[in-house]
């Protein structure tokens, strides 16, 4: 559900100013309203948030270098933020600056390899003596042999169709000739892999000061990055104040949950500090914080892929979640694969990072469900449970499903999810507009669930016909009256027929549409398990009739084909349900969205991260 939000005023004497906000800031549980044309950027505000952009940049740098089973040292105070920074990013740009030193240099050795070890010096003595030295290349086909003659060609290397070669000529002589003229190193190759080694070394000799600037300085960075935060945040609340009376006044206004106002009116009551308080309008953008019981909650993060809700409509997060599990079991299809799933989650969750544990406690859930509609879809490990002969399962088969039995299971929980999210929508509009606004709604659902019922009692539980004929016309009628008359009671019912008459339309096809959406439910599920069928059958018809080697093709196909198939089926059922939900039923329930996640003024908290 949607924790219910006050809309605090406050006036606050511009001396006070600073003060009063340090201690919202201490209290963490108001949420600042922006000004609605946004604020204007300031020198001093870019200033500190790209100094805390740098920050994050270099903790992220930094946290890739530590060690292994070492812990950083503590934290202190004790340090010039900006001076650690920049020496930090003066050491990276170090390492950066001599890997690409390695990289031309060892260019240029290859360069210069075709040439050998000579002396520049020998070159200059040959020079003064008057003889001048060309370096030249080109391809074997267009080498000329006069050039030998002509220039005192020398063939130096040929490399492939290259032929590198030296010209001895007289000062001031013209050499034309067809040729690239080289342009020497002022080193030779051996000269410069010396220096290739020398770099290598110092590189690492960097990267060891940088694994200890780690350890040493990681922590003290993450203080930084706590206080650079901090200062964005606090310029960024005086920047949506609002100044009064020749700017003596400071006017702030925020949204707080109603649970945590008792810690905020005692505060406020200890001072002299004016403020009101008021509930939200429908106009009002109220930021948005999620209340769910620990199951639903572990839902929260699936909704927020798509969008917040806004404040003034039904969460509906609770309501999707069991269907969601349900999907996701449907769509993996197979007992086995949700048993490997649940004893995963179950063996990784005290492992992982604090942050991954929700992921690890809904993954439980998901394979907890594959395991039971695997079991309801007679598949385990790609084998038809259908088809066991063994004496317990033949005991649980009244429960298992043949792939017709699925099919239509599948519309029918389509159907039933959809009007229950009709039925959302009809108490969601009774909330926010009173009856009236839902009469269309209750219309549909008494057109749908009135006349199906009568057909499926008329059809299964013998019905007198001509009371299926009076049910049929009360339920038309009482349902027609809702959704061409009654559908905006402010209206003129001519206008209101034309609508309810646009209205009937879309719903019929949208229906339609929306119900046979849930196929994938059954498709998915079914191709899952052929697949897992089709590899059984690969690892023991194909494999060689050794021993031993026939027991290990069978392992090596079993293992790449279940595990492939786990992949694609586990991204199919996380993405397929996902789709159902944010399209089909979030459509037919009304969800608007919208909402902006509650963040409160409050001091720095790491985000947990995922991975």
């Amino acid at each position: 559900m949607i924790v219910k939000m006050k809309r605090y005023t406050f006036l606050v004497y511009h001396k006070q100013y600073l003060e009063f906000l340090e201690k919202i800031r201490d209290l963490g549980v108001l949420h600042i309203i922006e000004k609605p044309d946004g604020i204007a950027e300031n020198d001093a505000l870019r200033e500190k948030m790209q100094f805390s952009a740098r920050i994050k940049t270099a903790i992220k740098q930094l946290e890739k270098l530590l060690p292994k089973g070492v812990d950083p040292k503590p934290g202190n105070n004790d340090f010039d933020a900006p001076t650690l920074l920049t020496n930090i990013e003066n050491a990276f740009a170090e390492k950066e600056s001599l890997q690409q030193k390695i990289v031309a240099t060892e260019k240029e050795a290859d360069r210069m390899e075709v040439w050998g070890d000579f002396s520049h010096k020998r070159i200059e003595e040959l020079k003064d003596s008057g003889f001048v030295l060309g370096f030249y290349a080109c391809s074997q086909r267009r080498f000329d042999q006069e050039w030998e003659v002509k220039y005192n060609a020398f063939e130096v290397d040929t490399v492939g169709a290259t032929i590198y070669f030296v010209t001895v000529t007289r000062p001031g002589e013209v050499v034309d000739i067809d040729a690239d003229p080289v342009k020497l190193s002022d080193f030779t190759a051996i000269e410069l892999q010396n220096q290739v080694v020398e770099l290598r070394e110092q590189l690492e000799n960097q990267k060891k000061m940088l694994v200890e600037l780690a350890v040493d300085e990681f922590n003290n960075l993450k203080i930084a990055q706590q206080q650079a935060v901090e200062k964005v945040d606090f310029a960024k609340v005086v920047l949506n104040t609002e100044k009064e009376a020749e700017e003596k006044v400071m006017l702030l206004q925020g949204w707080c949950p109603e649970e945590a106002e008792t810690a905020l009116n005692e505060y406020l009551e200890s001072t002299d500090i004016y403020y009101e308080t008021e509930d939200p309008t429908e106009e009002d953008k109220v930021p948005i914080k999620l209340k769910n019981n620990k199951f639903a909650r572990l839902y929260e993060m699936i909704g927020e892929l798509y969008d917040l809700p806004n404040y003034h409509e039904i969460d509906l997060t609770p309501f999707f979640a069991p269907f969601y599990m349900l999907f996701f079991g449907l769509c993996l299809g197979d007992a086995g694969y949700g048993l490997l799933l649940l004893l995963l989650a179950i063996i990784m969750r005290p492992k992982v990072k604090e942050g991954l544990k929700p992921v690890m406690s809904l993954l439980i859930w998901l394979g907890g469900a594959t395991v039971v509609m695997g079991t309801v879809s007679s598949t385990f490990f790609g084998y038809n449970l259908l088809d066991s002969k063994i004496e317990w399962i033949e005991k649980i088969k009244f429960m298992m499903l043949d792939p017709n039995q699925l099919f239509y299971t599948s519309l029918i929980i389509g159907v039933v999810q959809i009007l229950f999210g009709m039925t959302i929508k009809a108490v969601g509009q009774v909330r926010r507009y009173g009856w009236s606004a839902s009469f269309a709604t209750w219309g549909w659902m008494i057109l749908i669930l009135g006349n199906g019922g009568t057909y499926l009692a008329a059809t299964y539980a013998g019905l007198n016909p001509t009371i299926a004929k009076y049910m049929y016309i009360g339920f038309c009628s009482l349902g027609g009256l809702f959704v061409f008359i009654l559908n905006d009671i402010k209206r003129n019912p001519l206008i209101n027929i034309g609508a309810g008459l646009w209205d009937a339309y879309n719903m019929v096809t949208g229906m339609l549409g929306d119900v046979l959406s849930y196929i994938r439910l059954f498709a998915l599920g079914i191709s899952g398990a052929v697949m897992g069928f089709v590899f059984n059958d690969l690892a023991f018809n194909l494999s060689p009739d050794i021993p031993v080697v026939k027991q290990l093709v069978v392992l090596i196909i079993l293992l790449l084909g279940h595990g492939i198939n786990i992949f694609m089926s586990s991204l199919s059922a996380f993405v397929h349900p996902m789709r159902l939900t944010f399209v089909e039923f979030y459509k037919n329930s009304g969800f608007e969205g919208g909402g902006k996640k509650y963040k409160p003024f409050s001091r720095y908290k790491e985000e947990q991260k995922l991975f």
